[in-house]
């Protein structure tokens, strides 16, 4: 039977612009994922994995107005939004490259022999191994910064494992042509191309989890795809790590001070939000908790007339508009639920933002009104209209899981003053990341960041933005006993590659 071919499709049309490679049938896979598995060696030397990382940056800027121009034509997402998501994927690149070259993450630990310790203490050494080849899965809504040389691709690099990636079908253009530029700056460096395996279609992704030599996984995506793989991935004979980010609803909660102090602002500020990129963001906020009273239809006046102003827009693709115009059509039947701006089909491929307002009592209790407790995906927020802190307290109650959870406080309250503290402590359970006065949309890729949250956010508990993402693809060693000659670099007592490490209980750096 003859392989499917992919195709690449814009989304303003809705129309094929061309082939560009075909479905991978499980001899294919099977392939890759024992090319990636053959020169994981290529990746030992942590001097040379940082050099290929830079090249790989390097390589992108290089080629970045091609590379836009595809990206561009696949997602409908802007040149300025794709210019900017390529110069964050190229600094992600290079700020692993930096951690690989610190060293910090192999975490290492040494021990001398103490026979006055109670019970006494051998000669233990530990440092972090990295695991094999790690499976990929890209992301629709970030076709440069999730998928090909996004950050789980460049975390594990940084591990030192090989990874196979299962290009999104949104773009596969673009992840042949980004595939392509990680494969020449590897050749720069001696790494066999193997390092970075490329399969399209959706049988593939499914063998790709099945594979034996695989050894973790990566996932952005829907709530089912994900938890297919996750459950697929606990099936296998030997279980292995997944790492997913499944759905997120984003909470918000707006006090009544700080509706009476600057509803404006804060209504304009949702409505940005909310519709940036066509509302196609994993941490877009999804439900808004609004004091009802004068305060709260000032912020409701404020976001309605902002939201108005925001033009339609094209989603990813097709099956995502249809499924978003379905979504807010069952969801403004509910009673009770009103539309100020009524989101839904904008033209033939285009959708407009929108949003709905909701009495909280209506979320309190399990029941019809929990589809607005689901992410829908697009340019529509949920305002739910609270009475007193006991509704808001029950609302968020119910809240699944969630990436971010974000409160908006008066100045009184954000200096310490009413219920800023418990508030925070009540939405900390909530979410990986809590904000004070901001909104969730932008995640910056720094040290202390934290983008994953209790499921179904994601499936464990690290993160897949920031330097801590790498911990995802290693695993602790402890030696014991062994003879200096034999320890590996890291582990001799001299500390030949200048590694920060603890020793007999001391930090060195």
């Amino acid at each position: 039977m003859a392989a499917a071919p992919v195709w690449s499709v814009d989304p303003r049309t809705g129309k094929q612009r061309e082939q560009v490679a075909v479905e991978a049938t499980a001899l294919e896979v099977d392939a890759a994922v024992r090319a990636a598995h053959a020169v994981r060696g290529a990746l030992a030397d942590r001097t040379v994995r940082s050099a290929f990382l830079r090249s790989a940056a390097a390589g992108l800027e290089a080629a970045k107005d091609g590379l836009i121009e595809t990206a561009d034509a696949e997602t409908a997402l802007g040149p300025v939004r794709l210019t900017g998501e390529l110069a964050r994927t190229a600094y992600q690149l290079r700020a692993f490259a930096g951690i690989v070259d610190e060293g910090a993450f192999l975490d290492v630990v040494i021990n001398h022999p103490d026979d006055t310790a109670t019970p006494p203490i051998p000669d233990l050494r530990r440092y972090k191994v990295p695991l094999g080849v790690v499976a990929v899965y890209s992301a629709s809504n970030f076709p440069f910064a999730f998928s090909v040389a996004g950050g789980d691709t460049a975390s594990a690099l940084a591990a030192g494992c090989p990874v196979v990636v299962k290009a999104h079908p949104d773009h596969p253009g673009l992840s042949e042509l980004v595939a392509k530029v990680l494969r020449r700056a590897a050749a720069e460096h001696g790494i066999p191309e193997g390092v970075v395996g490329l399969v399209h279609g959706f049988e593939a992704g499914v063998e790709l989890i099945k594979h034996p030599l695989v050894a973790a996984a990566g996932f952005t995506g829907s709530v089912r795809g994900g938890r297919a793989l996750f459950d697929a991935a606990a099936a296998r004979p030997v279980p292995i790590p997944f790492h997913g980010e499944l759905g997120s609803l984003n909470p918000v909660v707006v006090t009544e001070a700080a509706a009476a102090e600057r509803a404006e602002a804060i209504g304009s500020g949702l409505a940005g939000s909310m519709t940036l990129g066509v509302g196609q963001f994993c941490v877009k906020p999804g439900l808004v908790l609004v004091p009802s009273g004068a305060a709260g239809d000032g912020l409701v006046k404020a976001l309605t007339d902002a939201v108005s102003d925001t033009d339609a827009g094209v989603l990813l693709d097709h099956r995502m508009r249809d499924n978003f115009v379905a979504g807010v059509a069952e969801r403004v039947q509910l009673p009770e639920v009103d539309s100020p701006v009524t989101p839904g089909a904008g033209g033939e491929h285009t959708v407009s933002p929108g949003f709905f307002t909701v009495p909280a009592s209506r979320l309190a209790e399990q029941g019809a009104y929990d589809l607005l407790l689901e992410e829908c995906f697009g340019p529509v927020t949920v305002v739910v209209r609270y009475e007193d802190e006991g509704e808001a307290t029950a609302v968020l109650s119910r809240l699944p899981g969630n990436l971010t959870a974000t409160v908006h406080l008066s100045a009184e309250e954000a200096a310490g003053e009413g219920r800023g503290a418990e508030i925070l402590a009540e939405l900390t359970p909530l979410a990986g990341r809590v904000l004070v006065n901001a909104w969730p949309t932008g995640v910056a890729v720094a040290p202390a960041q934290h983008h994953g949250g209790p499921y179904p956010a994601t499936t464990s508990t690290s993160t897949s933005v920031g330097g801590t993402a790498i911990e995802r693809w290693l695993r602790p060693v402890a030696y014991q006993n062994a003879p200096e000659a034999l320890l590996p670099a890291e582990l001799k007592d001299g500390n030949p590659l200048g590694l920060p490490r603890r020793f007999n209980g001391v930090l060195e750096r």
